[in-house]
């Protein structure tokens, strides 16, 4: 998945804008990370959870670690194509932007290639997922990122007082909420 806030692309283990609460105030931070550690060795970076049974996850739902990333669209390979794969943006049938529901975690580690490593303290996030809507389903068979639309849903996701206030937000957006956009090829 990729997604968009505004004219800037998000690709995993690239760091995006994100907007936690701290001391009771709205705060962004540019230096997170897209995705959690690999939960095993070979594995891509966690840059969304699903089931919340994972070890990996569940730690990091509590109200301390909840955040939300600004977006405009998001992007899945479309499973109907083969090669060039093609890539479809979902946004908002009113174009306006929203706030994907994520939590954050630090982490020492590397997050670099063998070329060039990066090791050191990290700041990454990932962002929560549900089953698909009718819109996305045809596209992505498996899930589609939890889309907070209202100044309510993310007051909710943010403030939420327990794991299971935030929970649930954990459902898809409305059909008649998302469109597609032309399809593009894969980015190299």
């Amino acid at each position: 998945m990729r997604a968009r806030n505004d004219s800037l692309d998000v690709y995993p283990n690239r760091p995006a804008p994100v907007v936690l609460e701290k001391d009771g105030q709205r705060v962004v931070r540019q230096d997170m990370l897209w995705g959690f550690p690999p939960f095993r060795q070979g594995a891509g970076y966690g840059t969304n959870f699903r089931s919340l049974k994972n070890h990996l996850w569940r730690p990091w739902l509590d109200r301390e670690h909840r955040c939300v990333v600004p977006a405009s669209a998001f992007s899945e390979p479309d499973r109907n194509t083969s090669k060039p794969v093609l890539w479809r943006w979902f946004e908002r049938a009113d174009k306006q932007p929203f706030f994907f529901a994520g939590i954050w975690r630090p982490w020492i580690g590397d997050r670099g290639t063998k070329k060039a490593p990066n090791f050191g303290d990290h700041t990454l996030f990932s962002i929560m997922t549900t089953e698909p809507n009718a819109i996305v389903e045809p596209i992505h068979e498996k899930a589609m990122p939890v889309m907070l639309m209202t100044t309510e849903d993310v007051d909710q996701w943010l403030r939420g007082v327990s794991a299971d206030d935030a929970l649930k937000m954990q459902k898809p957006a409305p059909d008649d909420a998302i469109v597609v956009r032309p399809a593009e090829k894969k980015a190299a």
